[in-house]
């Protein structure tokens, strides 16, 4: 049985308001970070966020970047105590999916079930961890709380070492603490431990200077569709997902025998999986492997596939032009840029007049799942949820993540509190006063952990 604290389950109920108040404002901002159109939204996303910090009593600033700002804030640091900075996003993914039930830039909340784009990814999240902050500080705890809420996640991160080197008067934190992950079942709460990282390219061939009649000229043009098709074929299987590239897999760190044992604990169903995400077949139906595919091994995706005629019927062209857009999710100890070089070399040897542009490159992460910073968010979120979580790899990827590691080089730690049905990148995205409720428990109690951890040290 969990034994609650008073002061802060009665914190806790009187907040709730503010919170869905707060959440509704934010969800119906579209600050959409991959259209240009939404440009303004980020820039009221932002300015709300300063409203929000400043109204809670913290100091907050719009940080300037070369793309979108980031909003820094925090009450004021002492500097006897130690100082956790908590990351999380403001931007959202688009939402233009027909299989949407409702307007997704429409709040709107029943039986404690919050729903609209940015309810779970990432801005109750967000507004979890500010009101936790809040608390710490009124009840005195020896803890400086910082926040850094950026607007450029959907988009990978290209501007958030910028801003951080615009925020270098702010002292580096003693760790930080990242709330924009999923668990992997509702009843077991999961900590991640590592990311994978992103390479984004697209690869193009022009064969013609138009679309030609292929009445005319089929059989003599080369179609730059089915060349392209022939070149991700050559990439990858298509049926086992192997890549084919050599050296792909050179500097793959797999995963160990303890950690696997660690992903199968963490609730993990087959069905399940298939259905929160819509899926009518897989690759492999052995839970162990799955999990190993989705958190801890390299893929090779094609995602789009431009060219030629796409309205109805069929138009009888060959096309001149083509664009293959693909990306692969990598991991430790893989990196892009050498990735990258591979991918060219690849694709020179199938096809010289293939040009491969990249479209985005985001590192790996490997963090922790032992020592005195992973105990204090074990001991936290079992305090909060009432159940041992797990530790687990995401799939995903969070570009700020191995900038502040590079920056900062301090422990960065997990808590996220998203479910695997609540939406994430998809539509009907939604979130729920029960995992914000036990989010507002799990960073206060991981608030008293470092605390304690800080005053242990000095003993």
């Amino acid at each position: 049985m969990i034994r609650r604290d008073s002061r802060l389950e009665t914190y806790i109920q009187e907040s709730r308001g503010r919170y869905e108040d707060m959440l509704a404002e934010m969800v119906e901002i579209p600050s959409v970070s991959m259209d240009p159109t939404h440009a303004q939204d980020i820039r009221r996303m932002a300015v709300l966020a300063v409203q929000y910090l400043k109204a809670l009593g913290a100091e907050a600033r719009v940080v300037e970047t070369r793309g979108y700002p980031v909003v820094s804030g925090g009450w004021p640091r002492r500097k006897q105590y130690p100082t956790v900075t908590i990351y999380n996003h403001l931007d959202v993914q688009p939402a233009q999916e027909p299989e949407w039930r409702q307007p997704p830039f429409t709040f709107r909340k029943k039986d404690g079930v919050y729903h609209g784009r940015g309810t779970t990814d990432d801005k109750g999240p967000a507004l979890t961890a500010l009101l936790a902050g809040r608390y710490a500080v009124e009840q005195g705890m020896p803890i400086n709380v910082r926040f850094l809420w950026e607007l450029e996640e959907e988009i990978g991160s290209p501007n958030f070492a910028d801003a951080l080197a615009q925020d270098a008067a702010v002292p580096r934190p003693d760790s930080v603490l990242v709330s924009d992950t999923i668990w992997i079942d509702k009843t077991r709460p999961a900590v991640p431990t590592g990311l994978r990282g992103l390479l984004g390219a697209t690869l193009s061939l022009r064969t013609g200077d138009t679309d030609a009649h292929s009445g005319l000229t089929g059989g003599a043009a080369r179609n730059p569709l089915l060349e392209l098709c022939q070149l991700a074929n050559a990439c990858v299987n298509p049926r086992t997902g192997r890549v084919a590239i050599p050296g792909f897999y050179e500097d793959v760190i797999p995963p160990t025998r303890a950690e696997i044992r660690s992903f199968l604990a963490s609730g993990f169903q087959v069905k399940r999986f298939m259905r929160s995400y819509g899926l009518r077949v897989l690759r492999s139906t052995d839970p162990a492997d799955v999990l190993r595919r989705i958190w801890a091994s390299p893929t090779f995706e094609v995602h789009g596939l431009v060219g030629g005629y796409t309205g109805p019927g069929v138009k009888t062209v060959v096309p001149g032009y083509a664009e293959l857009k693909v990306s692969m999710r990598l991991v430790p100890n893989q990196r892009p840029e050498k990735i990258l070089g591979l991918l060219r070399r690849f694709v020179r040897s199938r096809n010289p007049l293939v040009k491969v542009e990249p479209a985005g490159m985001l590192q790996p992460y490997r963090g922790v799942c032992s020592g005195p910073y992973a105990e204090a968010v074990r001991r936290a979120v079992r305090a909060a949820f009432g159940k041992e979580p797990v530790f687990i790899r995401e799939g995903g990827s969070i570009g700020a993540v191995t900038v502040m590691q590079r920056v900062w080089r301090v422990p960065i730690l997990f808590l996220g509190l998203s479910l695997p049905d609540h939406g994430y990148h998809a539509p009907n995205e939604h979130f729920d006063w029960r995992q914000a409720s036990g989010g507002l428990r799990a960073f206060v109690a991981y608030f008293g952990e470092l605390a304690a951890l800080r005053n242990s040290r000095q003993k």
